[in-house]
């Protein structure tokens, strides 16, 4: 019997682990010089999570969602994305109430069914970051930088931030009148979504990517005319930080992103090396979302970015060869059983070595060092068993100096090396 995977699933094979290593190795660090903790939470939640929290007339609760009973009859569903769980564990944890300033950053696999393609999958990775606490402008800018900062640390160039302010909640519902009556005179040459939505919410409109809905969507009146006295301030304030912080920007009137805790600040950032679907990130504000959730008000900020999107536009770019510091090349069964011996003392010092379990002749095994890129190479066979002495040599340049077969000399000697 054969087994395939999962429609929408992959295998990660050691080759992309390595690049996925270096995005989140990355994201770590430049998470790390904001300040950003860590927060891993569950991968099930309870459904109605998800259904308060991003919308029940948006894509991904009305058909994206993984949703199933438990044996109670209880309604779960593996995480679509982050902000509402990390919204749930920061009133779980009630840090709302005794430290409701958090900057935090997560990373993980999110679930979502839609149709597979290149770069999405329905189990794909995501990366991200939420901070609670501080409706000041300055958060906004610091979440962005962080954004740039991560891509051209990967070594992305080309990268265009675009933004938007779409209001507090009663912008919204003035704005959601105003493309109402922009879209009504023309919804019928529109495709069956945006026909349902106009009525929903007709800022999903914005979000389609039908191509018979393009030309009225670029008609559209954008949202940043329709804002209150403080939410237009609020967005200039944004601006003038990313002009300090030498942050590129053009105003997008039609962004409005996909779920509907967003508010004020929305923004993406894309690259040119990514094709028409070019969007690499994406986040905004969500300050009612707390409340909606069971919370006390609390503005919150954050983005969101694919891993598996960001390994794709990162192929073309150089990674660091993956090395080991010793190959040990074992000859005759007491040269492996000494082999083994070494590498196992070396590897508890902090030494990565790999040696031959294939019983191969030497030139097979000299093939494989250099395969593996080994920084040195040891032989051991019966004459340097029977010495307790053998040659280390550095790959690199040929060089060759006599050790003594003992884990704490060839340490030193690696050091050398």
């Amino acid at each position: 019997m054969s087994y395939e995977l999962v429609r929408g699933t992959r295998d990660l094979l050691p080759d992309e682990v390595r690049r996925w290593r270096q995005i989140e190795e990355a994201f770590r660090a430049v998470a790390g010089r904001y300040n950003y903790r860590e927060i891993r939470f569950p991968v099930l939640e309870h459904t109605e999570l998800f259904t308060r929290g991003i919308g029940e007339a948006t894509e991904v609760v009305g058909k994206q969602m993984f949703t199933f009973p438990d044996q109670k009859g209880r309604s779960l569903s593996l995480r679509p994305e982050g902000t509402a769980s990390a919204v749930r564990a920061y009133l779980t944890a009630g840090l709302h109430i005794n430290d409701p300033f958090q900057k935090w950053f997560y990373l993980g696999p999110m679930f979502r069914y839609e149709k597979p393609q290149k770069g999405r999958y329905r189990q794909f990775g995501q990366y991200g970051v939420e901070v609670f606490g501080s409706l000041e402008p300055s958060v906004d800018a610091e979440v962005i930088g962080l954004a740039w900062t991560l891509m051209t640390e990967l070594g992305l160039r080309g990268l265009r931030l675009k933004l938007n302010s779409i209001g507090c909640a009663a912008d919204r519902a003035q704005y959601h009148e105003v493309l109402r009556a922009h879209f009504a005179p023309s919804i019928g040459s529109m495709c069956t979504d945006c026909r349902r939505r106009l009525d929903e919410n007709p800022l999903r409109i914005l979000d389609c990517k039908e191509p018979v809905c393009q030309a009225f969507i670029a008609e559209a009146p954008g949202s940043a005319d329709h804002l209150c006295a403080d939410c237009s301030a609020h967005f200039a304030a944004v601006r003038a930080h990313l002009d300090r912080l030498e942050l590129a920007y053009e105003i997008d009137p039609r962004l409005v992103r996909g779920l509907d805790y967003y508010t004020r600040t929305v923004f993406e950032l894309v690259s040119a090396e990514l094709g028409a679907q070019d969007a690499l990130l994406g986040g905004g504000r969500y300050d009612g979302l707390v409340e909606t959730l069971g919370g006390p008000p609390t503005p919150g900020i954050g983005f969101a970015g694919g891993t598996d999107r960001l390994a794709l536009v990162l192929e073309s770019k150089p990674m660091d060869e993956a090395q080991i510091d010793l190959f040990l090349a074992a000859l005759g069964d007491d040269g492996r059983a000494l082999a083994l011996q070494l590498a196992d003392a070396l590897r508890r010092r902090g030494v990565r070595v790999d040696l031959d379990h294939r019983g191969r002749k030497l030139g097979k095994q000299l093939a494989e060092a250099n395969r593996l890129n080994a920084r040195t190479l040891l032989v051991v066979g019966d004459d340097e068993v029977a010495a307790r002495r053998g040659r280390l040599k550095t790959m690199a340049t040929g060089d060759e100096r006599e050790v003594d077969l003992d884990a704490a000399a060839l340490a030193d000697a690696l050091e050398g090396a």
